[in-house]
């Protein structure tokens, strides 16, 4: 039984935060891989086509062979429909869901959470503006609690895909938690390019 890690998210684009949050989970979680789940249509969020998300991920996983990328149908992310995708592709294997601790903040409203919490271990990035005390007050008023949680100080806990668009947006040379492979198909398909 492997242990899986599954990110979630609109990788609108992936950055170096991203990709350091998940070796991390590798190492202290002892997860097997680490596979990015990228929402096609990310609910209140405009962001850059899902193709082109996809293709820099790849790119940026590339020297990483414990990162992948798994690809569903599902418009983002649902407990209900995207759950039970993943059990069946990745059968007896442990999941375990990646998540920011923005995100963390926000789970207490996910309809069938109750459903992740019972079976799952989650493990939670630490961001700037995030304490530990702070995440843990949040998690203590879930309905239900997860089978284990893993509290996690980020190593680039102020980059942010906002930053790095904004870096793409002014043809920076180098921004912060911009990666090369994600400059490079950016530029080659003017993406995030500002008309300012």
């Amino acid at each position: 039984m492997a242990r899986i890690g599954i990110y979630s998210g609109s990788f609108n684009p992936i950055h170096i935060g991203h990709i350091t949050f998940a070796l991390q989970a590798i190492e202290l979680a002892n997860l097997d891989r680490v596979y990015f789940l990228p929402d096609r249509l990310p609910p209140n969020k405009a962001v850059e086509h899902y193709a082109h998300r996809v293709a820099m991920i790849k790119q940026a996983l590339l020297p990483h062979s414990k990162l992948k990328v798994i690809e569903l149908n599902d418009v983002s992310f649902r407990i209900k429909t995207t759950y039970p995708k993943l059990k069946k592709i990745f059968r007896s294997d442990q999941l375990v869901f990646l998540f920011g601790a923005d995100t963390a903040s926000e789970m207490i409203k996910w309809p069938n959470i109750n459903i992740l919490f019972a079976t799952t271990e989650i493990i939670i990035a630490l961001r700037d503006g995030y304490t530990k005390k702070a995440l843990n007050k949040t998690m203590a008023v879930w309905p239900k609690q997860p089978k284990k949680v893993l509290i996690i100080k980020a190593y680039a806990p102020d980059i942010s895909s906002s930053k790095v668009r904004q870096s793409l947006g002014r043809s920076e040379q180098a921004g912060a938690g911009l990666l090369a492979s994600v400059k490079r198909y950016s530029n080659q398909h003017w993406l995030y390019i500002s008309l300012a």
